[in-house]
């Protein structure tokens, strides 16, 4: 065992001695040693049930004939960073997140890993941490909240909170009513109840081979759930025990399966960012043109909350992802499917995918939409650019009424480095549906989405404005095509004005002196590459 490095030999009577003093047996000593990597945390609600999931995790562990330590990993709410300067720090943790498990497991020279984790970056960096290490590993997404309930009309956050506040702005609600919604829209612990970026790279993970049949969809306060943390501690022992480790799971055939998965779901865009980050830990050659590919071929057979009333109550009722798998026909399982939820593949909810990647001048590397989250007749959209820089003066125009019917907002330096951080826009997006422009009003940015949001809003533009990437180029009043069902989103620009305006390029500085945000600055790669550090 990997733990005997710490364990075995005269020469590491200091080490044994440390670890008597923790309070195990000379017994528990000759055991498999499982660290349990727990995001746990009472500030995040996708988190602050994790300590019960804890206590399950272990006694699955000690049953299956293991000794388990708990050690701590840090998780960021990004509905509590939304809007501010704290979502900078978002998807750069996903690498502190790895780099924290790489640490503690190799340092303590453990056997298996139970990475028990929920929202959206934290899932995405275990994964990451897994198979860099690869030793044997399970993960336990926490599972989703309850839906929000205020009378008798169901809620979800976003629902609720971000689309209701752009309903007050525009008058159709009171605020009254705004405050009823608040405090409903979350009722307990859980990830949030949509396909939002947690949810999505829960189902993910369980269609890779990383988590146990039915925890993604397990709702975090059921029994399902402390049953799943239990059974999961009892099978990272066998894990070990039988030496199966993460890159004999994760590979590019159960890659491609999640590619396939998540367009037919319509999942949150982040998901690709995350997808690309983890083939580039485990050395596979997957890229934005695998999205692309399949893309083509993979239509959409479920359609849930923001994109639908439905959440993932609904999905797990319907026969969760094990009935997604049998209906793509990439696993046949003996499973009751709800085709009322999860459409068969002759009868798709649209033959367009979930999710798309566009190509054109202004993302000649690629930027990705969330066609799940539009509504069909917006699926080509000319417009007039109104250009911001940063979200901040987006947000205030659109809550000032400046941004009109048949414009493009457009905000730049949100990227991986120019942010830097690439801030998720939902506030930006949510606002604009509330206030009824959905249909009529743009959105592109080499920033990125929440899994939460839907409208015509493109992210993930590469190459960045920073680095002089044709949307650092855009001025007001430029003429911008969308075009979707074709992959295009242009601007009408000549290439001789194109390299114009290069010419006379300065980026604005929006740079940090210092801390971890400068230093991931400078290590961040492109989106297109799924902005890991190089």
């Amino acid at each position: 065992m990997r733990s005997d490095n710490i364990k075995k030999g005269t020469d590491k009577i200091a080490s044994r001695a440390l670890l008597y003093s923790t309070g195990i047996t000379k017994k528990q000593m000759d055991s498999p040693f499982i660290g349990i990597a727990s995001s746990f945390t009472d500030l995040v609600p996708g988190h602050s049930g994790m300590r019960d999931l804890e206590r399950h995790i272990e006694k699955g562990i000690h049953s299956g004939g293991g000794q388990s330590f708990i050690f701590g990993v840090p998780a960021i709410c990004d509905g509590i960073a939304m809007g501010h300067e704290g979502m900078r720090y978002s998807l750069p943790s996903r690498e502190l997140i790895a780099d924290c498990v790489e640490s503690v497991a190799n340092a303590h020279a453990l056997d298996g890993l139970v990475l028990l984790t929920n929202c959206d970056k934290i899932t995405p960096g275990m994964l990451m941490a897994a198979v860099r290490l690869n030793i044997p590993c399970i993960v336990v997404t926490a599972g989703p909240m309850l839906d929000g309930k205020c009378e008798n009309q169901q809620l979800t956050l976003i629902r609720g909170t971000f689309e209701a506040l752009g309903q007050y702005k525009a008058g159709t609600i009171t605020k009254e009513q705004l405050d009823k919604y608040e405090i409903n829209s979350c009722p307990g612990v859980g990830s949030c109840q949509g396909l939002y970026t947690a949810n999505t790279m829960a189902c993910l993970t369980e269609v890779m081979g990383m988590s146990m049949t039915g925890c993604a969809t397990a709702a975090a306060v059921s029994a399902k759930k402390r049953r799943i943390a239990f059974e999961s501690g009892i099978k990272v022992v066998e894990l070990v025990r039988e030496n199966v480790l993460p890159k004999s799971i994760i590979t590019k055939e159960s890659l491609r399966n999640a590619i396939m998965v998540d367009l037919a779901l319509g999942g949150s865009t982040n998901s690709i960012l995350h997808l690309l980050a983890i083939a580039n830990e485990a050395g596979i050659d997957v890229s934005l043109s695998d999205f692309d590919e399949l893309s083509r071929k993979i239509p959409q057979i479920i359609k849930l909350d923001p994109s639908s009333t439905l959440t993932m109550t609904d999905l797990d009722n319907a026969g969760g992802i094990p009935a997604v798998l049998d209906t793509l026909g990439i696993i046949k399982n003996d499973v009751w499917v709800d085709n009322n939820v999860i459409r068969p593949l002759n009868n798709p909810i649209t033959s367009n995918p979930g999710l798309a990647v566009l190509y054109g001048n202004i993302s000649p590397e690629g930027a990705v939409v969330k066609i799940s989250g539009i509504q069909q007749d917006s699926l080509k959209f000319e417009g007039t650019a109104r250009v911001f820089v940063g979200e901040e003066a987006a947000m205030q125009a659109v809550s000032n009424n400046e941004v009109k019917a048949g414009d493009v907002v457009v905000i730049t330096y949100e990227g991986p480095k120019g942010g830097p951080g690439m801030r998720e826009m939902l506030a930006v997006t949510a606002l604009i549906v509330g206030k009824g422009l959905g249909k009529e009003v743009a959105l592109i940015t080499d920033g990125r989405f929440s899994g939460g949001t839907r409208g015509l809003c493109i992210g993930h533009i590469s190459p960045e404005a920073v680095d002089a990437g044709v949307i650092g180029l855009l001025k007001d009043g430029d003429k911008i095509k969308i075009d979707i069902e074709n992959r295009v989103l242009e601007v009408e620009l000549s290439d001789e004005e194109i390299e114009a305006r290069r010419k006379q390029f300065k980026p604005a500085d929006r740079q940090i002196p210092k801390g971890y945000l400068s230093r991931y600055a400078k290590t961040v790669s492109s989106a297109s590459r799924g902005a890991v550090s190089v």
